[in-house]
């Protein structure tokens, strides 16, 4: 597997980036076949693992924790932050108060004195950006933290934070994490772009789209039921949004037998061809799963699969806007004027 250097940080990463929504409560709940599929993907060459403290209230970071006893130091582990772990009002958000709290709830979990890269799982609406940048400076410091990322920022948010940073001289996020794949396609139009100006990592999450391009709905299938973790408005199928995916996806099963690969090696192969993707976040459940996503990291898709990739769905478009994890403070009506 080749490795490739996240952002200008000087660490190296593998294109897969073992991603563990899906294990514990929310997933698999079999913490030692969890493992399992954990190690299995190390030994396949991800040195790269993204966890967050929401998922499955914790349960997740426990299972990593558990897994890399006795393997921490080879792994480039990233954890995230921000989504509401409680009830009271200041037990999530990108505060100072809140961010030191959950850090030492994070490492505690993952068993570990440190984390190599620790994100904001969104941005703060209402919050200036100094004061978690300031925290997270801190927490650089003090060696708890290596590096610091954002994930879910627009292109703007992005510029706002390496301008806050350069002018407090405070530490910088050298990563975003945003969601990319075949049907969802906007960050090429100004995320992208904008990482690859700053210099930053860019390690996108849900190339599959959410199971869309892992081959579970077609036109002439049955239902299947989804994860409690994701929208529902993503699967609503009688949106005419999903309903022209549904055709989209059938058309690009096409262009993956005519590549001679399947559907879901075209779709993350899509993804780390990029020449602005430094890791494409993987979500198996199963170890099924995690053995039909790992041939895409050495697969390069020709010109002309990417060109019948683009007719079928055209650079930076999204097809269904329900797709999209960020964007949602600025179009609420309170923020809109009318």
């Amino acid at each position: 597997m080749d490795y490739r250097l996240l952002g200008r940080t000087g660490v190296e990463v593998s294109p897969l980036c073992l991603g563990t929504m899906m294990f514990g409560a929310w997933g698999n709940k079999d913490v030692n076949d969890s493992i399992r599929v954990i190690h299995h993907a190390l030994d396949a060459g991800i040195n790269f693992i993204d966890t967050a403290d929401v998922y499955s209230d914790g349960e997740s970071e426990e299972i990593v924790g558990k897994a890399l006893k006795g393997r921490r130091d080879d792994v480039v582990l990233a954890t995230k932050f921000f989504m509401p772990m409680g009830k009271g009002p200041n037990h999530g958000g990108g505060s100072r108060k809140w961010i030191m709290q959950s850090v030492e709830d994070s490492l505690r979990r993952l068993g570990t004195d440190y984390l190599d890269l620790y994100q904001v799982h969104r941005p703060s609406a209402g919050m200036d950006v100094e004061e978690t940048l300031g925290a997270l400076s801190d927490l650089v410091r003090q060696g708890k933290v290596r590096y610091i990322g954002s994930s879910s920022y627009s292109g703007s948010q992005i510029v706002e934070a390496q301008t806050a940073a350069r002018d407090g001289r405070l530490a910088r996020f050298v990563t975003e994490q945003p969601p990319y794949s075949i049907l969802v396609r906007g960050i090429e139009e100004d995320v992208l772009p904008t990482t690859q100006r700053h210099g930053m990592g860019t390690l996108t999450y849900s190339p599959l789209a959410g199971g869309w391009l892992s081959g579970k709905w077609r036109k002439d299938a049955a239902p299947v039921p989804t994860s409690g973790a994701r929208p529902k408005a993503r699967f609503n199928m009688e949106s005419p949004a999903n309903q022209h995916k549904l055709e989209v996806v059938d058309a690009l099963a096409r262009v993956a037998d005519d590549a001679g690969i399947t559907l879901i090696e075209l779709a993350i192969a899509f993804v780390i061809n990029h020449p602005g993707v430094t890791s494409a976040i993987i979500g198996p459940r199963t170890m099924e799963q995690l053995l039909s996503q790992l041939p895409a990291a050495t697969i390069k898709l020709s010109v002309e699969t990417l060109d019948r990739i683009d007719e079928i769905v055209a650079p930076g478009r999204t097809l269904n806007p329900d797709d999209n994890s960020y964007g949602a403070n600025e179009l609420v009506p309170e923020a809109r004027r009318r």
